[in-house]
């Protein structure tokens, strides 16, 4: 009888999921993350590294002026978004995703004046928050968490970025139409330190 029993459970005993033989490993690949999260998320390297391009044109034109202070906060600005586009590029290489380097528009921005430029940072920031925020929609709709949470420290960074150039602007308005004012400032903005982003803090 107990051997009977023994054979009962055996035979009613639940089989072990296993991944079928006759997947491919890129199948395998592909599972790990939606097809549109992958692409947002890879198009959004690509305008991270405009947003670099775009931030050395701004500092290209405070050199020009003289103003070397403006120049290297935005040089600084640049290299914190290259750090930002391979963050992401990290992020899809450990989700064993392969990113695909897009070619980089050219920034066609010309100034006019000295406010030119921060206005103009403003109005970029802004379109990156809308581009970070249908990323996260995106990784929402089909419920990666995972990506949710990195993109997380992108919405962070977004809304302090904003407030930056727009600091930026109030202090140009201010400052920047008088020459002893226009001089603290670029020796203010000299101040700034590069911190290099190692990974995102998630």
């Amino acid at each position: 009888m107990t051997r009977r029993g023994s054979e009962s459970q055996q035979r009613t005993k639940p089989t072990r999921t296993r991944v079928d033989q006759t997947d491919t490993l890129g199948d395998m690949i592909d599972m790990a993350m939606d097809t549109k999260v992958y692409e947002a998320l890879n198009a959004q390297i690509n305008a991270e590294f405009y947003s670099a391009y775009l931030y050395v044109t701004f500092a290209d034109y405070y050199e020009e002026r003289g103003l070397k202070g403006f120049a290297s906060w935005y040089v600084i600005q640049s290299r914190e978004e290259l750090d930002h586009g391979m963050a992401l590029r990290r992020y899809l290489l450990d989700n064993e995703q392969t990113p695909v380097l897009e070619a980089i528009e050219k920034p066609t921005e010309t100034f006019d004046d000295d406010l030119a430029p921060v206005v103009a940072g403003l109005v970029h920031e802004e379109y990156v928050t809308g581009l970070i925020n249908h990323c996260y929609e995106v990784a929402s709709s089909v419920h990666d968490v995972r990506a949710m949470q990195m993109l997380d420290w992108f919405v962070r960074e977004q809304a302090e970025e904003e407030m930056n150039a727009r600091d930026m602007i109030s202090n140009m308005k201010l400052f920047g139409s008088d020459p002893k004012g226009l001089f603290d400032l670029d020796r203010e903005n000299q101040m700034r330190v590069y911190t290099p982003l190692t990974a995102l803090p998630l």
